[in-house]
């Protein structure tokens, strides 16, 4: 069974910082054949993408609304997938959600399987 597990979201002040993290299991191939991505959904919005990152780490995609405050990075030794978040502002307020994907990274929400997610607010 896979699992996804998302964990370190909280309240954090505009122009804070916050570190998400997501580890999985029960994959069928190895971590690294996946590309992962992390999508939020804030209330009452659609689910959107914000960043996606190629199996080996090489290549990356950002939302434009957080491309150069948020960093994708990915450790295969450890089947994690991370976001760090700086410059957080209210309007990234939304439960983040990990994701993955057995093909390329893309920024739809074409992706195989998913955390449960994990809470994000970033107060004014």
């Amino acid at each position: 069974q896979v699992q996804l597990v998302e964990s370190g979201g909280g309240l954090v002040q505009a122009g804070g910082s916050l570190r998400l993290s997501c580890v999985a299991s029960g994959l069928t191939f190895s971590f690294s054949r996946y590309s992962m991505g992390w999508f939020r959904q804030a209330p009452e919005k659609e689910r959107e993408f914000v960043a996606g990152i190629s199996g080996s780490g090489g290549s990356t995609l950002y939302a434009d609304s957080v491309k150069g405050r948020f960093t994708i990075s990915r450790d295969n030794t450890k089947n994690t997938v991370n976001l760090q978040m700086n410059s957080l502002k209210p309007e990234d307020t939304a439960v983040y959600y990990c994701a993955a994907r057995r093909l390329g990274v893309v920024p739809t929400r074409n992706y195989d399987y998913w955390g449960q997610g994990i809470q994000v607010t970033g107060s004014s």
